[in-house]
């Protein structure tokens, strides 16, 4: 008896298209991602280069799923199956613009959340912000004496953060915040960004050095008018959404933050920064550092992000033991 023809299979490779890390970042249009026959079903691409995977309940590794885009869908019973394996979701606009967030979510606890609420009278807030401050300018000052070898930019950060101690309320802690981060980036402005010589002639010539943080089209960092800083942009925003779930897994508020007043357009503990940039000031060092430039790629370590919140939550959990 002949055989019987068979079902056309999707073609998909044998090495896992999971990362190491635990990430699996899609991209394109028509975005599928829904459940068959138990297993997480993926389709992501452009045009005829399309990605098909499959996903099984167990091996798959996966702890972080990324969407860039806002075209396709994915199904509620995909959703489910995210929670019971432990993976966070997550949800970027192509402008790196944070647009959704699941992940575990630690129960919550009374006593934390108030003392959260009540950091700025209870003095915890300025603890809290001076000590986490001091962190990124370290790291800045690392940063620009090791990697950009500035000594003079290192020992400007160093004497602003000399000055962290004595700083006695939010407003100068944000002060000195803001000035080190003028010095620092303007160590990077004249960083060289290099590229394949056969596109250089085809390349606007502000593409060429790192240039301002600051974007002429909207006077903040958002909108990036070169490469290295839209890269940077769309580091933050992955940065930015860990440090939410972050803050959900350990029981904190992300709409309440330290250094800065809240209001209804962002959620503060998120934003640990001054005038230069929003996002968690601590980290933004380790984001992206430098050598010699050329295609910059960087992912935030979800385990940085935590210990950074992990750092509130012991304070703030001790305040509420005080209590």
């Amino acid at each position: 008896m002949a055989a019987s023809r068979t079902l056309p299979q999707p073609v998909s490779s044998r090495k896992s298209p999971v990362g190491r890390s635990g990430v699996l970042a899609l991209s394109g249009y028509g975005i599928k991602v829904r459940m068959q026959c138990g297993h997480l079903e993926i389709e992501d691409g452009i045009g005829h280069e399309r990605r098909r995977i499959r996903l099984a309940r167990v091996g798959h590794g996966l702890k972080r799923l990324v969407i860039i885009g806002s075209d396709g869908f994915i199904s509620l019973a995909a959703l489910q199956w995210l929670a019971d394996q432990d993976a966070s979701f997550v949800m970027l606009e192509r402008n790196g613009k944070v647009l959704a967030t699941t992940g575990p979510v630690r129960p919550s606890d009374a006593k934390l959340r108030r003392a959260q609420a009540i950091a700025h009278s209870s003095g915890a807030a300025l603890h809290i912000s001076r000590e986490l401050i001091n962190r990124k300018l370290a790291a800045q000052e690392e940063v620009a004496r090791n990697k950009l070898l500035d000594t003079s930019t290192a020992n400007v950060i160093a004497r602003f953060r000399a000055d962290l101690p004595s700083a006695d309320s939010l407003s100068t802690i944000r002060l000195i915040e803001s000035q080190a981060a003028r010095a620092y980036w303007s160590a990077w402005s004249s960083l060289p960004i290099n590229f394949p010589k056969n596109q250089l002639p085809r390349l606007p010539i502000h593409w060429l050095s790192f240039g301002a943080r600051v974007s002429p089209l909207t006077g903040s960092p958002r909108l990036a008018c070169n490469p290295p800083n839209a890269i940077l942009n769309f580091l933050y925003s992955l940065l930015e959404a860990e440090a939410r779930l972050a803050a959900a897994c350990l029981g904190l508020d992300p709409g309440l933050g330290m250094p800065h007043v809240d209001t209804s357009a962002r959620d503060s503990l998120l934003r640990f920064g001054g005038t230069i940039d929003a996002t968690p000031s601590p980290l933004r060092p380790c984001v992206f550092s430098p050598g010699p430039v050329s295609a910059a790629s960087s992912s935030p370590d979800p385990a940085i992000t935590s210990a950074k919140h992990k750092y509130v939550l012991w304070n703030l959990e001790s305040k509420s033991r005080a209590g």
